[in-house]
């Protein structure tokens, strides 16, 4: 069985994160799976998806290594054709990526005792995502 939901994630704009993981685990409860995986996809090109540790260190340290990687002031093309001000924002999103694929058993996400699943959202302005979620059972 396949069963395909949405989760819409309001994000306060660049450099915030997101803890997604108990909507997440709710959907996987609603779904009655017991065993099987699910897949994530963030239907965004300027933010990303990723598993971490959400604590107030590290929604700290991750936007300050994304801007040491992508730094927000040098040129990119992209700004050249669309004048937006995220060039570095699609860059960013396209190293992390926009999907997971988590395995679950007994009805329950087998996540690390530390891992949460997190959007990171690098855009330079509020938006609401669109994550899908894709619950596969048996």
């Amino acid at each position: 069985m396949i069963r395909t939901e949405k989760i819409l994630v309001q994000t306060k704009g660049e450099n915030d994160i997101v803890n997604v993981t108990d909507i997440v685990r709710a959907k996987l409860a609603k779904s009655k799976g017991r065993d099987g995986f699910m897949i994530l996809f963030l239907q965004s090109t300027t933010s990303a998806l990723t598993i971490m540790e959400f604590e107030d260190g590290l929604r700290i340290d991750i936007p300050r290594a994304m801007s040491r990687i992508v730094p927000k002031s040098i040129e990119y093309e992209h700004e050249r054709a669309y004048h937006d001000g995220n060039g570095h924002s699609h860059v960013k999103a396209s190293m992390i990526g926009a999907d997971l694929v988590l395995p679950f058993k007994d009805g329950e996400l087998l996540l690390g005792t530390w891992q949460q699943i997190a959007v990171l959202e690098f855009d330079v302005r509020p938006r609401e995502r669109s994550l899908i979620v894709q619950i596969i059972t048996e």
